[in-house]
């Protein structure tokens, strides 16, 4: 019951519907009914006025003859006791009439409608005043009194009197409410059945979704609503199956970066212990041979501590920047400047990192090349990255070159360098979490997270980062920034 809760609230909306819409039905059945029988009274009564007239001599020496109307309103009332017979002046007061009980109130009826149903060659349905009761319209019959061509009154006929409606009303009341009543009971039972289908079968997609929707709440992430687009709810069985895959794409990108932060607190656990390992050491080597070391051993020691210290200091605020980076702490403020003359800078930086290496430096740069758009510190982070793993793992008398030049509407930026090279196989792993390549002794060499940051900072530029590379042959790492003029 509780699964198709929805399906009988519609079936009970379209009950009660239908009974607001059957009580209406027979209030208007109703309603015509009685104005059928009034119509039919007037088709068929309407000329018993224009026969009267014609029939019977209302006037006498010029005047009407009061006597002879009143035996001729009683024998009327006598032949047809429904009807009350009036005589007006030409102005529509009353000279005289026959009514039940005499209770006429009205002194002059309205003209307009008995002289619009006198005109008239086929005599319309019409309703004129009803002198007992002020206020109330009922059907009539009427016809013009002349005298040598001159209208002198109208004789006035209505069709319908009291004791007529008394007697009529119920019973027509009793007919209709019954034909009515039949009618829609039998229409209602009819409609509910035939109802009821059409939303068993037009609900079919919408259970079909909520069962999907069970099932893929219980665990069954593969559920999707089948055939989508031919379903009646296409837009909502589209948007699950979409959203479906969505969160299963999450679901499996969570596992991806658990996986991931497994592995990257198992490497940084083996970074960290390394150059704390060489310091405690050394430092345990000074102290417990303090008197059988010389000045120089003690100043090695000391040199290699302190670099077992920068090390791990790298390390570290390497680890803040990605963490910054993952949570999207870090946004970029774009701004133009000319790229040039910031590698220009840090050319000038790694000259003398290169020199003590043995290593070669290059710049190539045209003088004519566009500003960039976007943030100088994290640009700056990203060449300063390359130029640490290209210094990294080239050897001495190698080199190192960067290389600036414009195209596509915007600057190429390429850091190449004459190292042992990436196989293709691991050419794809170099920009994920702490990816490192090469051979063992190259993963002490860094913290492994310098291209990742680079990778990350690119797409703060909706930039990407790309590299060429073939074993023994040197490494080129290319990304582009686009120009100034192309931004604005």
């Amino acid at each position: 019951m509780k699964r198709f809760k929805l399906y009988w609230k519609i079936s009970l909306t379209l009950l009660m519907l239908m009974a607001v819409v059957g009580f209406g039905y027979m209030m208007i059945t109703g309603y015509i009914g009685k104005q059928y029988l009034k119509e039919v009274n007037q088709k068929l009564y309407g000329t018993i006025a224009d026969s009267t007239v014609m029939m019977n001599h209302i006037w006498e020496e010029g005047e009407i003859d009061t006597v002879a109307v009143q035996k001729l309103m009683s024998s009327m009332m006598v032949i047809n006791p429904n009807v009350e017979v009036y005589l007006l002046t030409p102005e529509g007061e009353i000279i005289t009439y026959v009514a039940p009980y005499k209770r006429v109130k009205l002194k002059k009826v309205d003209l307009r409608p008995i002289k619009e149903f006198v005109s008239a060659k086929e005599k319309p349905y019409m309703e004129g005043d009803d002198p007992r009761y002020p206020g109330e319209k009922k059907v009539f019959s009427a016809a013009a009194i002349k005298e040598d061509g001159k209208v002198t009154g109208y004789l006035y006929i209505i069709l319908a009197s009291e004791e007529q409606a008394a007697v009529t009303s119920p019973l027509s009341g009793s007919y209709f409410l019954r034909l009515g009543a039949s009618l829609f009971f039998i229409t209602l039972i009819g409609a509910l059945m035939i109802g009821l289908l059409a939303f068993w079968l037009l609900t079919k997609n919408l259970r079909t979704l909520i069962d999907t929707v069970r099932r893929f709440k219980e665990g069954d992430y593969q559920a999707r609503v089948v055939h989508a687009d031919d379903s009646d709810l296409a837009g909502l069985a589209n948007n699950f199956n979409e959203m479906a895959d969505t969160i299963v794409g999450n679901i499996d990108e969570l596992k991806s970066v658990e996986n991931l932060r497994r592995e990257l607190i198992a490497n940084v656990s083996h970074d960290l212990r390394t150059p704390l390992a060489i310091m405690q050491g050394y430092v345990e080597t000074l102290m417990l041979k303090e008197d059988e070391i010389d000045s120089n051993q003690r100043k090695q020691y000391l040199q290699t501590v302190h670099d077992s210290g920068g090390k791990l200091s790298r390390l570290i605020a390497q680890l803040f920047e990605y963490s910054k980076l993952e949570a999207k702490q870090i946004q970029a403020k774009k701004e133009p400047f000319f790229i040039a003359e910031l590698a220009q800078d840090i050319f000038q930086k790694y000259q003398l990192l290169a020199n003590e290496k043995g290593i070669k430096m290059n710049l190539n740069a045209n003088n004519n090349l566009p500003m960039v758009f976007a943030d100088i510190g994290l640009v700056e982070r990203v060449i300063q990255n390359l130029m640490d793993n290209a210094l990294k793992f080239t050897p001495s008398g190698g080199e190192v070159t960067i290389e600036l030049a414009e195209k596509d509407k915007s600057v190429e930026v390429r850091i190449e360098d004459t190292g042992p090279g990436i196989s293709r196989q691991e050419q794809a792993a170099i920009f994920d979490r702490y990816g490192q390549v090469g051979k063992e002794e190259n993963k002490l060499k860094g913290a492994g997270l310098g291209l990742t940051i680079a990778k990350k900072i690119l797409e703060l530029h909706n930039a990407t980062i790309r590299v060429q590379s073939k074993l023994n042959e040197g490494t080129t790492f290319i990304f582009q920034l686009p120009s100034y003029i192309e931004v604005a």
